[in-house]
């Protein structure tokens, strides 16, 4: 048996996960066929919002192939059955229940009103348009200030508001700060700015599905979801089924980006209906229903006011947001908007803050997490606001920012948000930012640009963010009312040949758990990185667990690992001092073996395993078994942070932006995988720049969404991004012995601001000194000749523009 000598942690493996995603053999959701299958396929509303009249299902039922066609009412006769939403934000929170199917009335085009269930897929899709469903129109309620109008017309007639709550955050009533509106009243400078966050659509590459087999005792699902575990118990509690009885898997999963940390409607209903029909059902949804059923992200209004000294020191800063949860509450939709309560300060000193979000129903589909969740949307208003100060005080936007953020030797600092920050070196992280970039170059021709009046400005943006990391610890999350803990469970199997099966509950989809575990466990047990089998995604195998999301997988789901670890050497280190007849304490463990101190004697714990499981000579009271399980709860979150640099050419006869270089480093702790952490910070970075420059999920006035395909809803392809460079710093996280802090959101939080930033920093002369996303060329053209920021307002136009083409491509 061998032992692994160097350090695998921070080494650039290629993903052992790779071989079977990348050549076709593994099975997602929708290949999996069972015995006796049936297919589903669900009819969706057509209208925003209307009464259900009637629902003719009979001619569908005569069609080929058909089995049965079901409604809300069958499925429920009661109408007992509600979606769960985890997160109560305030006690007097308003929460329509939201049915399976829709039964009496829809609330927003795309809601399921009926399901066929038939021999094929292509069967079931054909019936649904022999279903005849009477509506009577409903006034459809959409934008949020309208919903908050006076007499506006109601969602959900029986809550009698569109507010569904109204949350808040004051530093001097928490003890945390000053007192907002006195720091405002006596602000030498008092900037007040409207940001829009417009509402995006969660594009994971594959569609939502799941497979329901009812029959052996124990139902099994098997679903594309970020969240096996969860699903499960919610499954339990929403139908009342033993959770023992009920095994989810989740197989590979393409992508999810928080799109798929929901327990679908679907999911349930396609446990119903196998239930009832006692054979196995398959639902898969098309591209088009994931466009206009599954949920979407961001959608909110931002109102900030700041107040600064005139030499840039900031002395408060006010928020008032208001978010559109759509029609009904999604699985943590309401607290998504409150996560950014604790980011709007960022990395800044800001002595007095203020924070009030108003979350207002629309008939709209509901929106939850998307990649970052509230993160994101702080970030840019901050960073924007920023800008706008510094414009407003003429100074350097990075003077401004370095005169106000935390300094390194500042660390551990509380915030005015009551979070504490435990590492961090914003100036380093600049620093090397600004060298590759070449900041004062690209200033000094940006001046040159427009003393000579040319036709294409530049412009430069920046971003200097940080983030909460690993949705946890408990406490913290119990104090935010989420309905969940933030702990991780992992185990460690110690085979008999040596060989290691990781248990993990955190469930990937895309991330690169398989190969990072992996590193993780032949760095602390010293055995070669081959050696080591991570299982995941399958509550029976790995069943306790709170999944993926937030960044947490390895701030939390790792070091549950390490603590795993650190239990089969603990217990290893006993069967190894009886095998050598030393003392416990004589036994040093490195690389694999453990030794007996000022000798040659040693013996590997590969060794060991095998002794355990032969069991001939163990030491009394010894189980015959090195395997060992943790439960990890944090005691802080983690904050990676970064500098974030954009040039932005902007042809201003034409509106066309160019991104002409994007430089990041980030500081992210220790790096367990230099590929995996870089593809991360790329492709958080396309949909950071995605949002700024292209996406736009659009609904008409009557409530039909109009960029429901990717012909509409534009998503930019590597040929549309610029080449990036990256870098990092390191300052590793002081809370978990890793010291590692997360990567999976990074990329897209700083992104859209700097994009931003860089575009109105290049037009700003003109006057402009906001232009709403995304930023195509007609609101950017629009923008210079009028000063208009939204260039035909919120809902005009579908999708984005051709933003940005780097001839060079992405590298």
């Amino acid at each position: 048996m061998t032992s692994t000598i160097e350090p695998e942690v921070g080494r650039a493996r290629l993903r052992k996960e790779d071989a079977r995603l990348i050549t076709g053999r593994t099975r997602w959701t929708d290949n999996i066929t069972l015995p006796g299958m049936v297919h589903l396929a669900v009819l969706r509303s057509t209208m925003a919002h209307a009464k259900i009249v009637s629902i003719d299902t009979s001619a569908a039922k005569e069609m080929p192939g058909v089995i049965a066609v079901y409604t809300g009412d069958d499925l429920d006769p009661a109408g007992a059955i509600g979606m769960p939403c985890a997160w109560p934000v305030t006690p007097d929170m308003k929460s329509p229940r939201r049915p399976v199917l829709a039964q009496g009335q829809v609330n927003f085009a795309g809601e399921g009103v009926a399901v066929v269930v038939a021999r094929t897929p292509g069967e079931a899709e054909d019936a649904l348009e022999a279903i005849d469903v009477e509506y009577d129109e409903l006034p459809v309620v959409l934008g949020l200030e309208n919903a908050l109008a006076e007499g506006a017309a109601l969602v959900h007639e029986e809550l009698g508001t569109n507010r569904n709550a109204l949350w808040k955050f004051d530093s001097a009533e928490a003890g945390s700060g000053e007192d907002v509106e006195q720091a405002i009243s006596e602000g030498e400078v008092v900037l007040k700015r409207r940001f829009r966050q417009q509402r995006l659509v969660p594009a994971f590459m594959e569609p939502r599905s799941c497979v329901v087999d009812p029959t052996a005792a124990q139902l099994t699902m098997w679903s594309a979801t970020q969240i096996p575990h969860i699903l499960k118990t919610m499954s339990a509690l929403t139908l009342g089924i033993p959770e023992h009885k009920i095994r989810v898997i989740a197989p590979d999963v393409g992508g999810g980006f928080g799109g798929k940390i929901a327990v679908l409607p679907e999911e349930i209903m396609s446990l119903l209906v196998a239930q009832k029909l006692g054979r196995p059902v398959k639902w898969t949804e098309s591209r088009s229903e994931t466009m206009m059923a599954a949920h979407h992200g961001r959608d909110q209004i931002q109102d900030l006011t700041i107040a600064a000294k005139r030499d840039g020191t900031i002395t408060g800063l006010k928020v008032e947001l208001m978010a559109d949860m759509g029609a009904y509450l999604g699985l943590v939709g309401p607290g998504v908007p409150i996560l950014g309560a604790f980011m709007f300060n960022a990395i800044y000193k800001i002595p007095a803050y203020h924070f009030a979000c108003t979350n207002v129903f629309t008939n709209t589909a509901l929106t939850d997490a998307y990649r970052g969740a509230g993160r994101p949307e702080a970030t840019f208003a901050i960073e924007r606001m920023m800008d706008e100060l510094a414009a407003e005080l003429d100074m350097d936007p990075m003077r401004l920012r370095e005169k106000n953020w935390i300094k390194h030797d500042e660390f551990p600092y509380t915030t005015v948000s009551t979070l504490t920050y435990d590492s961090g070196n914003y100036e380093a992280a600049t620093e090397k930012a600004m060298q590759l970039f070449d900041y004062e170059g690209l200033r000094r021709e940006q001046r040159e640009r427009r003393e000579r009046n040319d036709p294409v400005q530049l412009g430069i943006g920046i971003s200097t963010f940080t983030e909460m990391c690993g949705l946890a610890p408990s406490r913290v999350l119990g104090s935010l009312d989420y309905g969940a803990g933030g702990w991780e469970h992992a185990a460690i199997r110690m085979l008999a040949t040596g060989k290691v099966e990781v248990v993990t509950g955190s469930s990937a989809h895309g991330q690169g758990h398989e190969t990072a575990w992996s590193q993780i466990v032949a760095d602390q047990l010293g055995v070669p990185f081959e050696d080591v089998e991570v299982l995941h995604g399958d509550t029976q195998s790995s069943p306790k667990g709170l999944d993926t999301y937030g960044s947490r997988s390895l701030a939390v789901g790792g070091i549950a690992v390490v603590k795993a670890a650190d239990k089969v050497i603990a217990k290893a280190r006993r069967i190894a001092a009886h095998m050598m007849e030393c003392s416990e304490d004589d036994l040093e463990f490195s690389g694999g073996k453990f030794t007996v101190k000022g000798t040659d004697r040693s013996t590997g714990i590969q060794d060991v395993a095998f002794a355990a499981f032969m069991a001939h000579d163990l030491p009394d009271g010894v189980e015959p078994s090195l395997d060992s399980e943790a439960v990890y709860d944090p005691e802080n979150f983690s904050f990676p942070h970064g500098t974030h640099l954009c040039a932005a050419e902007v042809d201003t006869e034409t509106g066309r932006v160019t991104l002409r270089s994007y430089v990041c480093v980030d500081d992210v702790g220790t790096v367990v995988n230099p590929l995996i952490v870089e593809g991360q910070i790329h492709g958080g970075l396309a949909q950071g720049i995605a949002q700024a420059l292209f996406e736009e999920a659009v609904y008409d006035e009557g409530g039909t969404l109009t960029s429901g395909t990717f012909a509409d809803y534009l998503l930019p392809s590597a040929a549309d991004l610029p080449s990036f460079t990256t870098d990092r710093t390191e300052t590793p996280s002081t809370t978990n012995p890793l010291g590692v802090k997360g990567v999976g959101e990074a990329g897209t939080i700083a992104s859209t601001p700097a994009v931003v930033n860089a575009v109105v920093d290049a037009v700003r002369h003109f006057g402009v000194n906001d232009i709403e996303m995304p930023l195509t060329p007609m609101r950017v053209w629009k923008a210079i000749r009028t000063g208009e920021k939204a260039a035909g307002g919120p809902g005009a136009e579908a999708g984005g523009g051709l933003g940005s083409i780097d001839s060079g491509g992405a590298q």
